[in-house]
């Protein structure tokens, strides 16, 4: 399926106020059509201006030999997971029949080597990945930091919005109402998102909707009357409690900052 027309019409469903532009996507938007309009400060059908992108790019053949020719002294640090080391550096790359008066392209190459002799479904011990950019001021470790702060895989998102926010269930048989009640399921997923980024205590970031009602929705507590007052009392495993009390102080100060109306 054709990438173009879908970004195309998603910037231009944009409000006049926004005035600057990113783009970030996975392999699936690796197509040079694609890559030379975002590219293009003049682009046809756009935004004028820069878009700062990041997309995943396909590691062809020719890509994965640039990457494996890279010496070991360029590649930098990036993280260590429990079963496998992750490096990074950049490559010199040009996609298909990139024009040469076009715009050049920055390609991040990601090595990704398992521990203790593990091996990957290829049968290597190794592996690469690559994104492609336009931005050039980021240190490779925060382009890569930028291009992940996403929701994840799209798998994901319907995962939770389907089995945790009711979005797997219509509510009739009209297309309209079913297309708002999903709508309406991806907005509370961007609440919470934004919840969690904005106001929550840093042991939530990762926690689910399902997790988030349980924890902070439906905290169980006990109403006791004692010396004239009125005391709630939570259990003792509600270690988050402090943090909570932050976070309700830290989303008033947001809803301070939003603009009236």
């Amino acid at each position: 399926m054709a990438t173009l027309p879908l970004i195309q019409r998603a910037f231009a469903s944009l409000p006049a106020t926004v005035t600057t532009s990113y783009f970030r996507a996975d392999t699936a938007c690796y197509d040079e059509r694609t890559l030379q309009w975002l590219a293009d400060p003049a682009r046809p059908g756009g935004p004028a201006g820069p878009i700062g992108f990041t997309i995943g790019a396909d590691m062809t053949k020719d890509l994965h030999a640039v990457c494996a020719a890279v010496a070991e002294g360029r590649w930098q640090f990036f993280e260590d997971r429990p079963d496998e080391t992750v490096h990074c550096t950049e490559v010199e790359f040009t996609p298909g029949t990139w024009k040469k008066d076009a715009q050049p392209l920055r390609y991040v190459a990601l090595r990704l080597r398992k521990k203790q002799g593990q091996l990957f479904a290829s049968g290597a011990d190794t592996k690469y990945l690559a994104l492609v950019s336009n931005r050039w001021a980021l240190p490779p470790v925060a382009l890569l930091r930028w291009h992940w702060q996403t929701a994840g895989t799209i798998e994901l998102v319907h995962a939770i919005t389907k089995n945790e926010l009711g979005a797997a269930v219509p509510p009739c048989g009209r297309f309209g109402a079913n297309a708002a009640w999903y709508r309406l399921s991806l907005l509370t997923d961007n609440v919470l998102r934004a919840l969690k980024s904005l106001a929550l205590p840093p042991a939530l970031s990762t926690a689910r909707p399902k997790r988030l009602r349980f924890t902070l929705f439906t905290l169980a507590g006990r109403l006791l009357t004692h010396a004239g007052q009125l005391v709630l009392r939570v259990s003792a495993a509600a270690e988050r409690l402090a943090g909570l009390i932050a976070a309700r102080h830290q989303l008033a100060l947001v809803a301070r900052a939003l603009p009236a109306g």
